[in-house]
């Protein structure tokens, strides 16, 4: 994912900003691993092979997605969505 993409993508629940923690990234500043934060509503999209991961809550595995990341980011920056 191009650092770039970041300045189009929005949280799909309530359309806010997201913010990212790149974890790891290439020489040409292609983010390979990160996650995507949403300070309103909690949520947060993990950044696998270059793709972030945007679906919704009921289609989401969340032990998948930490053990696709690296075990120190995944316990560091993921943590499950606070629901209202």
């Amino acid at each position: 994912m191009k650092r770039t993409t970041i300045d189009k993508l929005c949280c799909p629940f309530d359309k806010a900003d997201l913010k990212i923690k790149i974890i790891a990234q290439d020489l040409d500043d292609n983010i390979h691993e990160g996650v995507l934060t949403c300070d309103e509503c909690n949520r947060y999209y993990p950044i696998i092979n270059g793709i972030p991961i945007m679906n919704p809550d009921e289609y989401r595995e969340p032990q998948l997605e930490k053990a696709a990341l690296t075990q120190q980011s995944a316990e560091q920056y993921l943590k499950p969505p606070k629901v209202h």
